[in-house]
């Protein structure tokens, strides 16, 4: 069974919430969040911070791609909970 939590990330003066699941595979983890009509994946980089990816089988169904800034607000978010 999949774990969630909520995520709250300030946006453009207001409060949004999201879901995040968590997703592990084999010793790599993810968090899996919808955001609008698009699932983006949340994955450690390199360097250790979050980053977004949406999946390349999904591209082709994305209609409005997630705002940057509100996907940088969620890989903060993520950053601060799980340094």
């Amino acid at each position: 069974m999949a774990e969630s939590i909520l995520i709250t990330v300030p946006f453009r003066g207001e409060e949004r919430q999201f879901e995040a699941t968590l997703l592990v595979m084999g010793y790599i983890y993810k968090f899996q969040v919808v955001v609008g009509e698009t699932t983006v994946l949340f994955e450690k980089d390199e360097e250790g911070t979050y980053r977004a990816v949406i999946p390349w089988e999904d591209l082709d169904r994305v209609k409005k791609r997630p705002d940057p800034e509100l996907l940088e607000s969620l890989a903060r978010a993520l950053q601060t909970l799980f340094q």
